[in-house]
């Protein structure tokens, strides 16, 4: 038996759960991915205990997160157009080696002992840069390879390497600062796009995208239209607000909650953290292995529930066991939310239209930022446990207006164009036993 025909005879041995993997360019992007998601949380840890240590101010510690995700609100839309009028592979090739040429800058000026603190928000601000240029583009990518019917899979899969570097990046960067500091933390930093930039180059979309004249300013005003104009898809925006405004701004306040309510220390708050990441990469599985999802808009809404309720029974508890259930359930809840969300983009959305509808559903996700400053102004006022209280309520309710609003988001999933669907986004499910087919490479 050849090579070639026993890595065939792998692929089909794979389970339902690993569809996507058999498709060998989603196999490259996947761990590209990965390296990627992983650098930028590194990133952060390690630029905020570089700050945290410069100045001793929460503060200024607070702004590297901000410079981190503030671009998705203004940048956002514009990384939507690009995927749409240029070619996806060059534009998150470009955006990594961006990031490497920052981290590797960094690193030299931490070497030689000239690093500043405010050095720490431009390099971070890069990072956040590429976030919301090339997003929409790793999106499409995964489109482009497995074909609508292997979407949900690839999305799902996905979902799980951004929950397992939710985990791993930050784990990473603590053990890198405790083992050779912040500068040895940035070098390992480096090499990691590096490795990210050498998978990326061996990846091959199988439909190159670039269409008609680049004009940012009235592409953006067409997906805004366009967005505006299809309740599933402006439902699907407005969750998204919803979640990072009033869901995800909780990872700010778990240090404080660990410490001031549950009276616990730096190992049981960090244990604390990473459980929502655990309970993603479960739930991530679990969406991975359905055979047919119809109705992806209840999976998204449902999810997005799910994790609105755990953060409420977070923010209630007084005992650690509890504090850790209820956030092992908000991370269940989100990879719902999460493996969906460009699930429905890539699903509902002209082909045209795909890359403009995820920039907007990145302007939604750099509502974030809004949110933590929202979160911690309450917490401020009143008390953490409050604020995320009041948070968890106004989500759930927000939540049942868009459902009550916007009925067709909990229908059948109905791609908009003229042309004949893919018959298992159709009216009709698969035959029995039948699961829908990914496209695999010749290669």
């Amino acid at each position: 038996m050849t090579p070639s025909s026993r890595s065939g005879a792998a692929e089909k041995r794979l389970p339902r759960t690993f569809q996507a993997f058999r498709n060998r360019d989603y196999r490259l992007l996947w761990p590209a991915n990965l390296l990627g998601y992983s650098s930028r949380w590194m990133q952060m840890i390690l630029l905020a205990w570089f700050v945290l240590e410069a100045t001793d101010s929460p503060w200024r510690v607070a702004l590297v997160g901000f410079f981190g995700a503030a671009p998705l609100m203004a940048l956002g839309p514009v990384g939507g157009v690009l995927a749409d009028r240029m070619d996806r592979l060059f534009v998150i090739q470009a955006t990594q080696t961006a990031n490497l040429f920052a981290t590797v800058v960094m690193s030299a000026v931490l070497i030689s002992g000239a690093a500043q603190f405010w050095h720490a928000y431009p390099v971070i601000a890069v990072a956040g840069v590429g976030w919301a240029i090339d997003t929409p583009s790793r999106r499409s990518a995964i489109h482009d390879l497995l074909g609508r019917s292997g979407v949900t899979n690839g999305f799902a899969l996905d979902s799980v390497g951004m929950s397992l570097s939710q985990m791993l990046g930050p784990a990473l960067g603590g053990g890198l600062i405790a083992l050779a500091g912040v500068r040895g933390g940035f070098v390992f930093v480096a090499v990691f796009y590096l490795v990210t930039l050498v998978l990326l180059s061996r990846i091959r979309l199988p439909h190159a995208h670039k269409s008609g004249r680049l004009n940012v300013g009235r592409d953006v005003i067409e997906g805004v239209r366009y967005v505006a104009g299809h309740q599933v898809l402006l439902a699907a925006v407005m969750v998204t607000v919803v979640m990072n405004l009033l869901l995800y701004p909780y990872i700010n306040m778990v240090p404080v909650i660990a410490r001031d309510v549950l009276d616990v220390g730096p190992g049981p708050m960090g244990v604390l953290q990473a459980l929502p990441g655990l309970g993603a990469v479960g739930g991530a599985f679990f969406v991975a292995s359905l055979a047919y999802v119809r109705h992806h808009g209840r999976f998204y809404i449902g999810g997005a529930l799910l994790a609105l309720l755990g953060l409420l029974a977070f923010s209630f508890s007084r005992w650690y066991g509890a504090s850790a259930a209820a956030l092992l359930v908000l991370g269940i809840g989100t990879a719902g939310f999460s493996s969906m969300q460009a699930t429905l983009v890539m699903l509902l959305a002209r082909e045209e239209m795909r890359g403009k509808t995820l920039g907007i559903i990145s302007l939604a996700i750099g509502t974030g930022p809004l949110g933590a400053l929202l979160v911690g102004g309450m917490a401020n006022s009143w008390n953490p446990a409050l604020a995320l209280r009041l948070d968890a309520v106004a989500g759930i309710v927000c939540l049942g207006v868009i459902a009550a609003l916007m009925p067709a988001l909990m229908r059948r999933v109905l791609p908009d164009r003229d042309h004949a669907a893919d018959p298992y986004l159709s009216q009709a499910a698969p035959p029995t036993g039948q699961t829908p087919k990914i496209r695999r490479d010749s290669r």
